[in-house]
Formats: structure tokens, C-alpha cells, sequence
């Protein structure tokens, strides 16, 4: 027999932590290689976690509802021989330790403070040194009291850091843990770090609704957006007049020939695909010590359910045509809805564009989807008189499209000139001029 460790797995690009949603086996259950083991939410996205091995389930290390790092263990499988098992899984560390992983080499160090056995990921130990924050003042509220990423991140935005120099000085004001526990026992253990939550009082009549898996990874990744990300905002409207005309002289027949709607928004997708490609600085991403331009041009579009925000990728959307971005979308939206969609379906986005219109918005300012550098919001199209430039006034069909960028990464000039770029491809489109096919 041998004892074997499941690890939280990377589920897609820069996906650095997931959050255990629901378990699928039990402890004493058997299962095989490849069975499903639970379901973990990383990235606004659904996956299951699959067995590597043969054998039955040992122990359950993960709770429901907590976020693990990559790398972390978070069950174990008895087996019948180990040697086979080894080699079908060579990632799978063996071995009965069930503490996290250590941090690689290359990642930062424990503060030389810390407790004598404590382990800190890589994540928080990064957050806490670049932050100044004493982890040896933080409860953590993971398993066995470990301290996660997402208790720093309270700290962060509460804005009251916990220092070493802070204690040192006012040390009389300092508890251990079990005392403040003892003399405030109704206090959350994570109070400390972070600003309590609204008390909101619950009338006859009201509704709870618990904070899904998807919400909260929702809420994660838009707060480190926001956190990290200097956002910065530009708007320019757009003269769609004869791109509505040409669409809608064509929709009834692609509708019969194709199969699927010819959707306004596939020709803004294509119209920000050769835009990207013509300004690549755009199709970029922020990577610390430099700045990542990627090579491929993938889409990233937003479909909301009624209660989620899923963002599927359209893939080299550059070399697609507008019914081929048409029939991504259309499918990809259909999977969303139906709960088809896969991980991989959700990963390698290098910009985002969100059809805000779709609910009637004009004007909206987009969170970056990190670790993207930008996002454009489309709004909705709208008739208005427009003074023309011969002087006279006219009704035009005009949008406006809303762009959010990483300032880290884009300055004003650049984003300027890819908007103008998007807006002159919108404006031209036209039966004359454009081909869907």
C-alpha cells in the first residue's frame, strides 16, 4: 500500500489559487484513475479535479468553500503499489506529509520572525513584503488557521496594515490571538484585518442569498483588478450608421443559410481583432519587472447568466471572418447558458470586448479582465440628430465604445490612436466595402 497526494492543479494561464466549490468522493470512497474528485472554481470558471491514481479516498485535506494555492495538497489516495502509479502521475509528489508544499527556491523567503514550522505560499508571502504587512499579527482563516492570500488581501483593502514597527511600538495595545479570542468571542476571527461587514439588519420578508463559488471568484478576481491595475478611462463615438444598414439589408438571409444571427457585435469583434493587429502594444500584459506582447489575438468576450459573469475566448479572432466570429459567439454564448462550457474554452484571452448595449447601457466603465492590459466596453446603438460636416443635421445610428486600460502598461497616445483605428474600420463597413465571409 502507499499513501498518494492529489494536489490543487493549474487550471489555466496565471491561475494561481482555487477554491474547492464541492467534493465529489468521500473518505473510504474507491475510485479510478481519471474519476472526478471535486469541483474547483478558478477564474470565473467550473472545473473538476481528476483522480491520477487507482485506490480508495484517505483523507479529504480541502473544505468546501476554501481557497487553495497551486501546488497545494488537498487530498490523499491509498493504493495498491505505488511504482505504476508514479510513473502515470510524475507531477504527484508521494510521500504521508499532508503540509502544503514549500515554497520553490525561487520564491520569496518566510520573514526570519515567523514561527518556528509555520509555512507561508508564494503569494502571500510576495503580498505581505511588498505590502510591509507583519504576518505574525494575522489570523489566518484557511485550515489549521493558515493564512491565505484572500486574508491579505482584506487587510490590503481595509488600509489598516498590520507592521512590525506598529506593534513594537504600542505593544501594550497588542493581544495574542487567544486572548482577543477570550475577550471578544463574538468577533470574527478575521475582524482584525479587515473592516467588519456592513450590519445589515434582516427584515420579515428578505431574502439571503448565499455567495456562490462563482461570485466569489468573480469578486477575487475584480478586486485584484482593481487593486492592482491603475485604471485608466476613454471614451469616442462611433458613426455605425451604415454598418446597420448593411447588416440588416443581409440578416433574414445569412439567418436562413447559416443558421445562427448575424449579431452587430461580431462585426465590432472583428473591427478590435484588426485593430490589435495593427497596434500590438495593446495586446499586452503587465508581468512585473516587464511587459508580456502577445503574439496570439484572442478575444475574450463577456456572457452573463442571472446569476454569473462567464468570459469565454475567441481564439485568433484575427484570422477569422465576421461569420466565423459570429458562429464563435453564438456558440460559445449557447455553451455558457446551457453550463457547457469548458475550462479551456475560458483561458488565453489577451483582450476583452463586453457588449454592455445588449441591455440598452451608453456609456459604462469596464473593470480590466487582469491580466489583460485593456477592455472595451460596446454600448448600445442609438439614433441622434448629428450636425454633419457640411452643416446640416441629420439622424445617425451612433455608439459609443468605452475602453478601460492598465496605464502600468498603455498611456493615452497609444489607446487614442487604437480607438480612432477601431472607430474608422466601424465607420467604413459597408456593403461596398466589407465582406462577412
Amino acid at each position: 500500500m502507499a499513501i498518494e497526494q492529489i494536489k490543487m492543479p493549474q487550471l489555466g494561464e496565471s491561475v494561481t489559487e482555487g477554491t474547492i466549490s464541492k467534493w465529489l468522493v468521500s473518505v473510504g470512497d474507491k475510485v479510478n484513475k481519471y474519476d472526478p474528485l471535486a469541483e474547483v472554481m478558478t477564474d470565473k470558471v467550473n472545473a473538476e479535479v481528476p483522480s491520477s491514481f487507482t485506490g480508495v479516498i484517505k483523507e479529504l485535506i480541502a473544505e468546501e468553500g476554501e481557497t487553495y494555492e497551486v501546488g497545494q495538497v488537498i487530498l490523499t489516495i491509498e493504493t495498491e503499489g505505488g511504482g505504476e502509479a508514479a510513473q502515470a502521475a510524475p507531477a504527484e509528489t508521494k510521500g504521508e506529509d499532508k503540509t502544503p508544499a514549500a515554497p520553490s527556491a525561487s520564491a520569496p523567503s518566510a520573514p526570519a520572525d515567523a514561527p518556528k514550522g509555520v509555512r507561508y505560499s508564494p503569494a502571500v508571502l510576495r503580498l505581505s513584503q511588498e505590502h510591509g504587512i507583519d504576518l505574525n499579527q494575522v489570523t489566518g482563516t484557511g485550515g489549521g488557521g493558515r493564512i491565505t492570500r484572500k486574508d491579505l488581501m482584506k487587510i490590503i483593502e481595509s488600509g489598516d496594515i498590520p507592521t512590525a514597527a506598529a506593534a513594537a511600538a504600542a505593544p501594550e495595545k497588542t493581544k495574542a490571538p487567544a486572548q482577543e479570542a477570550a475577550s471578544a468571542p463574538s468577533q470574527p476571527a478575521a475582524s482584525k484585518q479587515a473592516a467588519p461587514a456592513p450590519n445589515v439588519p434582516v427584515m420579515p420578508g428578505d431574502v439571503e442569498i448565499p455567495v456562490t463559488g462563482v461570485r466569489k471568484a468573480i469578486a477575487a478576481n475584480m478586486l485584484r483588478s482593481k487593486h492592482e491595475a491603475p485604471h485608466a478611462w476613454t471614451m469616442m463615438e462611433v458613426d455605425v450608421t451604415n454598418l446597420v444598414e448593411y447588416r440588416n439589408s443581409i440578416k433574414g438571409e445569412f439567418k436562413q443559410k447559416e443558421g445562427f444571427n448575424l449579431t452587430f457585435f461580431a462585426f465590432f469583434v472583428k473591427a478590435v481583432a484588426q485593430a490589435l493587429k495593427e497596434f500590438p502594444q495593446i495586446n499586452s500584459m503587465w508581468a512585473g519587472d516587464k511587459i508580456i506582447q502577445k503574439k496570439d489575438i484572442n478575444i475574450s468576450i463577456a456572457v452573463a447568466t442571472d446569476d454569473a459573469l462567464f468570459v469565454p475566448v475567441i481564439k485568433a479572432a484575427d484570422e477569422k471572418t465576421i461569420k466565423g466570429i459570429g458562429r464563435e459567439i453564438n456558440d460559445l454564448a449557447l455553451k455558457v447558458r446551457t453550463g457547457k462550457l469548458t475550462s479551456a474554452e475560458m483561458q488565453g484571452g489577451t483582450f476583452t470586448v463586453n457588449n454592455t448595449g445588449s441591455f440598452g447601457s451608453v456609456q459604462s466603465m469596464g473593470i480590466i479582465n487582469y491580466p489583460q492590459a485593456a477592455i472595451l466596453q460596446v454600448e448600445s446603438i442609438v439614433k441622434r440628430p448629428v450636425v454633419m460636416n457640411n452643416g446640416m443635421i441629420a439622424v445617425r445610428d451612433m455608439v459609443n465604445l468605452c475602453m478601460s486600460l492598465d496605464h502600468r502598461v498603455l498611456d493615452g497616445l497609444v489607446c487614442g490612436r487604437f480607438l480612432q483605428r477601431v472607430k474608422e474600420i466601424l465607420e467604413n463597413t459597408s456593403k461596398e466595402n466589407t465582406s462577412i465571409y
